[in-house]
């Protein structure tokens, strides 16, 4: 017997797109993927700065706990999270185009899955560049997959119409020669969704792709993303298999 309701078009989704994502990098290898290649790529972190921090779990990682570290991060629900790890962040409540942070001010700067990668990536890497004094270190989505809504990699292409590019070449592709990063790594990793609610889900993508409330792919959405799903207690887990590239520019 199916455990989601039989009209999930009658559903609202009430799921913070930025919090689904923060939960399900809680839940996934993620950072024991990452965090070790960007120690191994730059052993002196030093005092961090981590542009759009989101959950924080990266930079809380790699944070020297005796030096301290900065997040900026816009989101509400985002720096509350950044609030409560053990080791919190001094909090820049801003974008990273109006954060107001010293320049040179920090040995290392952090940005993990950014969409200013792929909309400004030439801007971006000059204003990292500008806070840092030793190194920039960029985490590149570098699948071949959906990169925009969260959990799209589980569902077929024609219902999500994303771009499929790597992130890596779009984000490569906006650079000059010389902006080139000076070090590169892959990293492959499971992003992994404990999801109390597959109903919930499936009418929070259904929104979130315009689909009127009578389509009848809301129904076929939430058959979809149950047969994938795999219990987990109570819950449901999705895995979405991912690759990233961890750039590494060094300063002059």
């Amino acid at each position: 017997m199916s455990s989601f309701p039989c009209c999930p078009a009658a559903r609202r989704s009430v799921i913070d797109p930025l919090e689904l994502y923060a939960s399900a990098i809680d839940s996934s290898d993620y950072v024991a993927a990452l965090a070790p290649l960007i120690r191994a790529a730059v052993p002196d972190v030093g005092r961090l700065l981590d542009v759009g921090a989101g959950g924080g779990q990266l930079g809380s990682a790699l944070a020297d706990p005796m030096l301290g570290w900065t997040a900026i991060e816009p989101s509400p629900s985002m720096r509350a999270r950044l609030a409560r790890l053990p080791i919190a962040p001094q909090i820049v409540a801003m974008g990273w185009q109006g954060a107001a942070v010293e320049p040179a001010s920090h040995d290392t700067v952090l940005a993990a899955t950014m969409p200013a990668f792929f909309a400004q990536p030439e801007a971006f890497l000059a204003r990292c560049k500008a806070w840092a004094r030793r190194r920039v270190v960029w985490v590149v989505p570098a699948h071949a997959g959906p990169r925009g809504l969260c959990f799209a990699g589980c569902l077929p292409w024609e219902w999500h119409l994303e771009d499929e590019t790597p992130g890596i070449e779009i984000a490569l592709g906006g650079l000059p020669a010389d902006q080139r990063p000076h070090h590169t790594v892959f990293a492959d990793w499971t992003f992994t969704g404990i999801v109390p609610d597959i109903g919930e889900l499936s009418a929070y993508l259904a929104d979130r792709l315009g689909w009127p409330a009578d389509d009848q792919r809301r129904t076929l959405m939430a058959a979809h993303l149950e047969r994938q799903a795999s219990r987990q207690g109570a819950a449901f887990r999705l895995d979405i298999a991912r690759r990233s590239t961890v750039l590494v520019w060094g300063q002059q």
